[in-house]
């Protein structure tokens, strides 16, 4: 049995990024600093960031007067910010920058007059975040049914806007359908679902294509994690889901010759070489990367840590 790693694969700079803020912030400032919501969705990057003394809270009203506290990755509403700022608090953001990017748009184009389609999940603390960016006018649209039930008041006056996370062509679909309702609705100039997000699943693609068996590395709370999952159950191959190496069960592997492995963008590599070694205690013998992209994305941390 052969095992298959695809590229790229793991953690991309907004994670990378948002994991240094809290280690920056934690060795600054010393613990606790508290943190709203995992700071990604990774149960092993938050266990670890816990024992180095990160407290995580579903909300503000946790956090004491006068502590540290950092946003998540994900963003965060508007209102989160406003409150933060009236008690003082001492703020951190790791919004990775491009889902800050669709949060500008979102405020500019609802100041426009536009109302807005957001396409995403209901309860991700991204969607929540970039529909929480205006008071009113922004609509949830998580699948392609739903857009035969949205009420608009203008639809020459509409625009769309994406979760960074979605698989890419179930987002194109309901854009299509979008488009197809509403040959008004106007999208943002670049495409809201992020270059990591795009890289891993096409990814998983040319990695799907070659194996009979696909493991995701990645926790269940993980959008991105699951959209890889997604696609290559899409192209016919089982794929399954693991948080852990402790996850793989060994009747997955009977008969198959070429097992692909990959890990969401919140998904540390040591993870990954867990995998790999657990797939070689069950019967694999050989390891091969697949070719692909090479990102050299990089974000800068906040001023205060840098």
């Amino acid at each position: 049995m052969e095992i298959v790693l695809a590229n790229p694969r793991g953690f991309c700079a907004g994670v990378e990024r948002a994991i240094a803020i809290v280690e920056q912030a934690l060795a600054r400032f010393g613990a606790p600093v508290y943190v709203r919501h995992e700071v990604v969705h990774n149960r092993f990057v938050v266990d670890g960031l816990r024992a180095k003394g990160a407290v995580f809270v579903d909300e503000l009203a946790e956090v004491p007067d006068g502590a540290t506290v950092v946003f998540s990755a994900h963003g965060v509403p508007l209102s989160v910010r406003q409150q933060a700022e009236a008690r003082r608090l001492r703020v951190f953001d790791a919004t990775c920058p491009l889902v800050t990017k669709v949060h500008v748009e979102v405020s500019r184009m609802r100041a426009q007059g536009y109302e807005i389609v957001m396409i995403g999940h209901r309860g991700h603390p991204e969607v929540e975040g970039t529909m929480g960016q205006v008071d009113d006018g922004i609509h949830l649209v998580e699948k392609i049914e739903d857009v035969g039930e949205l009420s608009v008041a203008n639809p020459q006056r509409l625009a769309y806007v994406t979760q960074t996370t979605l698989s890419v062509d179930d987002a194109a679909a309901i854009v299509a359908a979008l488009k197809a309702r509403f040959p008004g609705i106007i999208g943002p100039k670049r495409d809201d679902i992020c270059y990591a997000t795009q890289n891993r699943q096409d990814a998983v693609k040319a990695l799907a294509d070659e194996c009979d068996l696909v493991v995701v590395v990645g926790s269940p709370n993980s959008s991105n994690s699951n959209r890889l999952r997604e696609v290559a159950q899409k192209r016919g191959i089982p794929a399954h889901l693991v948080d852990s190496a402790d996850d793989i069960a060994p009747d997955w592997l009977a008969g198959q010759r070429r097992v692909g492995v990959t890990a969401g963008a919140s998904a540390p590599e040591e993870l990954v070489r867990q995998v790999v070694d657990r797939l070689r205690s069950l019967g694999a013998d050989e390891v091969r990367d697949l070719d692909g992209i090479l990102e050299d994305v990089s974000f800068p941390l906040p001023k205060g840590l840098a």
